[in-house]
């Protein structure tokens, strides 16, 4: 018996040392390998995925600028010519957006709002896009002398800062709202 658990013990400590080897040097390399692809592959989509998430700042802003002009007008009757009188919460700047109404600029006509969102630094290698927003009233019911607001959001199709007279309010058509022809409609 006691010999059989000898040849046991030494087929024992014999098998740990050939465990306790590691790995060779090539069996590193591959690993490196494979992981090094792999981050290739992730690291240009995970990059996309940042200027996404800056341009929904934007996106979300301007939307809800929209939203509370047409609250604002709901109870008085007129859009709020500034952010702090509509008093949605949005500060003017951000880290990466300026936002703005646009009263009394080249687009302001009767019963239109303008909110501009343009990136704060547009250089080459820049991916952010201006947004603008428009809310404009249309005849509701005419016995009562209702009116109604319709609201619209646009994109820039390249990265660009919205010049504040050429955002297509002017040609805004509440019946048929439509963006300017170098934006892209969203809402």
């Amino acid at each position: 018996m006691k010999r059989d658990f000898q040849a046991k013990f030494l087929m024992h400590l014999n098998g740990k040392k050939k465990a306790n080897e590691g790995f060779t040097l090539i069996e590193l390399l591959v690993v490196i390998i494979i992981i090094g692809i792999l981050a290739a592959i992730a690291l240009p989509s995970l990059l996309g995925q940042a200027n996404k998430a800056r341009q929904a700042e934007a996106r979300n802003n301007i939307g809800a600028i929209n939203r509370a002009q047409q609250g604002f007008f709901l109870e008085a009757q007129y859009f709020a010519t500034s952010l702090p009188e509509l008093a949605v919460g949005i500060t003017p700047k951000t880290e990466n957006f300026e936002y703005k109404l646009d009263p009394t600029g080249a687009n302001a006509k009767p019963g239109v709002s303008v909110a501009i969102a343009n990136p704060k630094a547009v250089n080459p290698n820049s991916t952010l896009k201006a947004y603008y927003g428009l809310v404009g009233t249309i005849p509701g019911d005419v016995n009562t002398g209702e009116v109604l607001t319709v609201g619209l959001l646009c994109e820039a199709n390249t990265p660009k800062i919205a010049a504040i007279g050429n955002v297509g309010a002017a040609g805004f058509n509440p019946n048929d709202p439509k963006c300017a022809n170098d934006y892209k409609t969203l809402q």
